[in-house]
């Protein structure tokens, strides 16, 4: 099943949230050439991606966190590690087994999953956490 862009995905945060659109973006894609029975194809694309994404995005942020003096910032860093360790885990059996249907289906069903539940929880609270400390900026 596809992922749909829809406002309960959005932060508020342009940048963050045309981050998180290109990721959906990648999964979708990814979910397309699994239907067609090109999933293995798609797979090494993806997990690059994620991998690349995660470095840039996360490190995103954690400077926004830290900027901001984010009270769940160790929290929410932890999660990031986590999802990384994973990552790099399924980087390290693509290497070993290459594509196959194994971890084709793990990448589909766990990582879209977890990062759109992150979206959708934690991320959400860091903005609207922003957006809290920027208005009070405004009215001091």
């Amino acid at each position: 099943m596809k992922y749909v862009w829809t406002s309960n995905l959005e932060t508020g945060h342009k940048i963050v949230d045309e981050q998180h659109k290109a990721l959906v973006g990648t999964f979708n894609e990814l979910l397309d050439a699994s239907a067609k029975g090109e999933g293995c194809k798609e797979l090494e694309h993806t997990i690059d991606f994620l991998m690349d994404y995660t470095k840039k995005h996360f490190v995103a942020e954690e400077d926004l966190q830290l900027k901001y003096q984010y009270p769940e910032y160790e929290h929410h860093r932890q999660l990031h590690q986590e999802f990384t360790k994973i990552m790099q885990e399924l980087c390290g059996r693509l290497r070993e087994e290459g594509p196959n249907m194994s971890l084709l289906g793990r990448v589909n069903r766990e990582m879209g999953d977890w990062l759109i539940l992150h979206i959708k929880i934690e991320d959400a609270k860091l903005v609207k956490f922003i957006k809290e400390k920027e208005a009070q900026g405004k009215k001091e």
